[in-house]
């Protein structure tokens, strides 16, 4: 048997990458976002950083599926693993290297767009993602409450787990964190790619919990944050006031008018996510006319 032939009864967990690459007669396409993970190490790693936070892996959900490197990792440690693919050559591939998982109801190859498609009920996600979508990706899966693992462009995971006062913490920053613990736990270089991409990448874990804040309108307060976000470099005062278009207000004089003087005067890359709950609860009790 060569390598480019399926193998009969592969163990998974055990899948060559490259192997896998030569079988769906794929090379990847960086103008598709087409990036193939095949770094047999970094790959191994990926699903302990769910073991060993004691992550509920009876139904894994990943998104980019590609050649099935790590779809085949997966199946070692999940119960149930559904692949969703949007490349109809892939999800046809998957769909004939996986048959005896999809058989055994193990796998489910779901071919569509991860931002288009109805997602099954889950126990958590575990994602080599198409960076050009990330942002929209992950923002649908995180407000779900399911633990998430991710490989993502290194300085959108920076973004994602950076903490107020660093030149990284902005919008993104505050949004993840909303929803969970994020960490960066493993850069990975371009070469663990095919083809390689133009920049470095990492694999980010985010795990939901409660904030340690309340809001009552989930919706305001991101888009308040939002809206402060876009100037950055002003006051929060000035960012407040400069943005009702964006955040919605009637009258953000009056949020300024009611804040407190110490919080207006920072930027809002100062403010911690605590800090923005204050002042979006403020803003919607007074900056909104009784119309």
């Amino acid at each position: 048997m060569t390598d480019d032939e399926t193998p009969a009864g592969t163990t998974v967990g055990t899948r060559d990458p490259d192997a896998l690459l030569s079988r769906a007669g794929a090379s990847g396409d960086p103008g598709r976002d087409q990036h193939f993970l095949v770094d047999d190490r970094v790959l191994d790693r990926i699903p302990t950083y769910a073991t060993e936070a004691g992550v509920d892996l009876s139904h894994v959900l990943e998104i980019g599926a590609g050649n099935g490197a790590l779809t085949d990792r997966l199946l070692a440690v999940a119960d149930r693993v559904t692949a969703v693919e949007r490349d109809p050559d892939l999800a046809a591939f998957l769909r004939e290297e996986f048959a005896d998982a999809i058989a055994d109801g193990h796998l489910t190859v779901l071919e569509g767009d991860a931002l288009e498609v109805d997602l099954p009920a889950y126990t958590a996600s575990i994602s080599n993602l198409p960076y050009g979508a990330s942002s929209e990706i992950l923002f649908r899966l995180l407000p779900a409450g399911k633990p998430l693992i991710a490989m993502v462009q290194r300085e959108f995971a920076d973004r994602m787990a950076a903490e107020p006062g660093g030149d990284d913490y902005g919008r993104l920053s505050v949004t993840a964190g909303h929803y969970a613990d994020v960490e960066l736990v493993e850069p990975v270089p371009p070469e663990a790619f095919s083809p390689p991409p133009a920049v470095d990448s990492a694999v980010v874990r985010a795990l939901p919990r409660e904030p340690d804040y309340t809001v009552a309108d989930e919706a305001f307060f991101l888009g308040f944050v939002k809206a402060v976000f876009t100037q950055r470099r002003k006051t929060v005062r000035n960012g407040i006031r400069n943005t009702p278009h964006i955040s919605g207000l009637d009258d953000p004089d009056a949020v300024v008018e009611a804040a407190d003087e110490n919080l207006l005067a920072k930027r809002a890359g100062d403010l911690s996510p605590t800090e923005f709950a204050e002042l979006a609860r403020l803003a919607s009790e007074v900056g909104f006319s009784d119309d």
